[in-house]
C-alpha cells in the first residue's frame, strides 16, 4: 500500500530545497531580498503595475511593498511613474531588466541543474504531475500570480504550450463570473 504521508514529506523536502536552491541564485543575482527579486520578475513581464498590485502578486501588505521598491528604487532598479488618474505605476530600469533577465537565467540554471537526476521519460512525467499539481495549487483567481511570481513566464508557453497555472486561474475567473461574483 501506497504511503501518501511519506510523499508527502518527500515532496516537502524536495519543495524546501529547490526553494532554497532557486532563492539563493535569484538573490545573488539581483543582489536583493527574495520579494525584490520577485519584483523585478514580475514588473519585467507586467511592467505598470502599482506598489498595491505588486504586493498583492508577491505576497506583500501595501506597506511592505512600498519598502521594498523604495530599497529597489535606491538600488537603481526600478523607477516611478506618475499616471493620470491612478497610482503612481512601477516600471524597470534597464538595469533591473537585465538584473531579471540575470536572475531569471541563474534560476533556470538551478532548476534545469537539478532535472538532470531524471532521464528525458522521468522529466516528461514530472512535466505531467507539476502541471497537474499546480492547477490543483491555483484555488481562487488571482492566485496565478502568486504562484509564477518567479517564473519565466516565456518558457512555460514556448512551443504553444499553455501553462497549466495560467490555465487554472483563467477557469477559476470564468467561473466566478458564471456564479455572479
Amino acid at each position: 500500500m501506497h504511503d501518501e504521508r511519506r510523499t508527502a514529506n518527500l515532496l516537502g523536502a524536495a519543495s524546501l530545497g529547490l526553494s532554497d536552491l532557486l532563492l539563493a541564485g535569484a538573490t545573488a543575482a539581483a543582489g536583493t531580498s527574495g520579494s525584490g527579486a520577485a519584483a523585478l520578475v514580475v514588473l519585467y513581464t507586467d511592467a505598470g503595475l502599482s506598489v498595491t498590485e505588486l504586493g498583492r502578486c508577491i505576497g506583500l501588505t501595501q506597506s511592505a511593498a512600498a519598502r521594498m521598491v523604495d530599497g529597489l528604487e535606491r538600488q537603481g532598479l526600478v523607477r516611478r511613474e506618475p499616471t493620470r488618474g491612478r497610482p503612481v505605476a512601477l516600471h524597470p530600469t534597464d538595469l533591473g531588466r537585465q538584473t531579471a533577465r540575470n536572475l531569471l537565467a541563474s534560476r533556470s540554471d538551478a532548476l534545469t541543474a537539478a532535472l538532470q537526476h531524471l532521464d528525458g521519460n522521468e522529466q516528461a512525467q514530472l512535466d505531467a504531475l507539476l502541471s497537474k499539481l499546480l492547477t490543483g495549487l491555483c484555488r481562487r483567481p488571482g492566485d496565478a500570480a502568486r504562484l509564477c511570481r518567479l517564473c519565466d513566464r516565456g518558457t512555460c508557453v514556448r512551443n504553444s504550450a499553455t501553462c497549466p497555472v495560467g490555465q487554472a486561474d483563467r477557469e477559476q475567473r470564468a467561473r466566478q463570473e458564471q456564479d455572479g461574483g
